[in-house]
């Protein structure tokens, strides 16, 4: 492959063409297909490309919905984003089996999101945390103008600790804010917001007359939020008597719940299991934080920390079974916006709020988690009982037709004989072999 200069500069058609010069077989064929999935409307693919950098084209995936989400006594209709349709599938089955039996239930416990200054400095630790109230109050000052229209919203900055950090690194100290971003998932503020404490900090310890010379100078190592805000966190659970289960595959309420218990067990105590079990439950959250343009990075990561906090990777969901009744619940943290960024500009995203009746994003982080929660009771449902092979396999059955390059005809033949067999590729092969050759010798 050539080696390029100032790829950035060149035309979006300039940028294709060369991409297209160091592998496509057919360039014209290739650049043809690109642009079939450009939007029709030139300012909207405007948008699009300036959501990232380098923009050749739109990658489409699937855009779904499970209707009948029975959250807090609300039914709701989630959109989600996904290319497998087993996820889509099992979250729907799980929401309208929780339905008659009162649906899920979900509260936020905590908004808080953090940031931290990270900085060296040579002067000692209680030294600086005896003065550390006065020098508090000039951060929150000279902060007062860019937290002046959060604060109005009923956020802003919410708190400011000294972290001493020498144990880690030599003369390593942290200021460590918390944040309350109301509707907004906070980035560009907080970073804002810690990036002004940096010099504030650095100024006001320069001014200072109680230290000396060598105690003056500061060097700012970063300004930036964490992603890991556990304080930042939502519950959802479902709860039944036992016996309102009812029977599941033939098995009797009482064998499934302990069954369905053990199972969960299993995943707070495995970190094999843990970590399948874990994807699993992203599979639901993911899929509603791409489609209202949240982070599913940044929720991914806080989720899989908050799950690993006690110091082992652990299930992020649990199970009792006391008195009778079955419960199924998880807390997870996680920060998502309905306002600025994605949210406000992709029209998809915008009309994904508009499905869900605009929520604030609060109540976001309870229908997120409960999309969770969902696709995790189908996940362990399945497993305990029929196993999940045989849904999941028949919901790629049509995926794996097309790599046959399968015909309507042959299709409608495979899914009548997949009914009562099992899908496996080799057994779709085999059976597209069978119906060509049986095809060929009719002919």
């Amino acid at each position: 492959m050539e080696i390029i200069s100032g790829f950035s500069k060149l035309s979006k058609e300039e940028k294709m063409r060369w991409v297209l010069r160091q592998f496509a077989d057919n360039p014209a064929q290739t650049e043809a297909e690109w642009k079939s999935f450009w939007h029709q409307d030139p300012d909207m693919q405007k948008l699009f490309d300036e959501f990232s950098e380098n923009t050749l084209t739109n990658f489409y995936m699937p855009f779904g919905v499970i209707p009948n989400l029975l959250l807090n006594g609300e039914l709701l209709c989630v959109p989600m984003v996904i290319e497998e349709s087993s996820v889509v599938a099992a979250a729907g089955k799980a929401a309208k089996y929780w339905q008659s039996r009162g649906g899920f239930k979900a509260q936020v416990i905590d908004v808080k999101k953090v940031g931290q200054v990270h900085f060296l400095w040579k002067g000692e630790y209680n030294k600086l945390y005896c003065v550390f109230d006065e020098l508090k109050e000039a951060l929150l000052d000279q902060a007062a103008a860019l937290t002046q229209n959060m604060r109005k919203r009923g956020g802003g900055i919410l708190d400011l600790e000294l972290v001493d950090m020498r144990h880690v690194l030599p003369d390593y100290y942290q200021i460590k804010a918390t944040f309350d971003t109301c509707d907004s998932m906070g980035a560009n503020f907080i970073n804002s917001c810690l990036e002004q404490f940096a010099k504030t900090l650095q100024n006001w310890i320069t001014a200072n007359a109680m230290f000396d010379d060598s105690e003056r100078d500061v060097t700012i190592v970063m300004c930036i939020l964490s992603n890991y805000t556990p304080d930042c966190l939502v519950r959802v659970w479902v709860e039944s008597p036992i016996e309102a289960l009812t029977e599941i595959e033939g098995m009797s309420p009482q064998t499934f719940a302990f069954k369905f218990k053990t199972a969960v067990e299993i995943a707070k105590n495995d970190v094999f299991r843990a970590t399948t079990h874990n994807k699993g439950i992203f599979n639901g959250i993911d899929a509603i934080i791409l489609a209202t343009g949240n982070d599913f990075r940044a929720v991914e990561a806080c989720g899989h920390a908050y799950a690993a906090r006690h110091g082992r990777y652990t299930s992020l969901t649990d199970c009792s079974i006391e008195n009778g009744i079955f419960k199924f619940w998880i807390d997870i943290p996680m920060a998502v916006g309905t306002v600025g960024g994605l949210t406000a500009l992709h029209p998809l995203a915008k009309k994904s709020l508009d499905m869900l009746g605009n929520p604030s994003a609060q109540k976001l982080m309870q229908i997120a988690a409960t999309v969770g929660l969902a696709q995790n009771f189908a996940a362990v449902k399945s497993l305990t009982t029929t196993g999940i092979q045989k849904g999941h396999m028949k919901m790629h059955l049509l995926n794996i037709l097309r790599t046959f390059e399968a015909n309507d005809e042959e299709i409608k033949v495979a899914v009548e004989h997949f009914k009562t067999n099992v899908v496996s590729f080799n057994a779709v092969r085999e059976l597209m072999e069978q119906i060509r050759q049986d095809k060929y010798i009719a002919e």
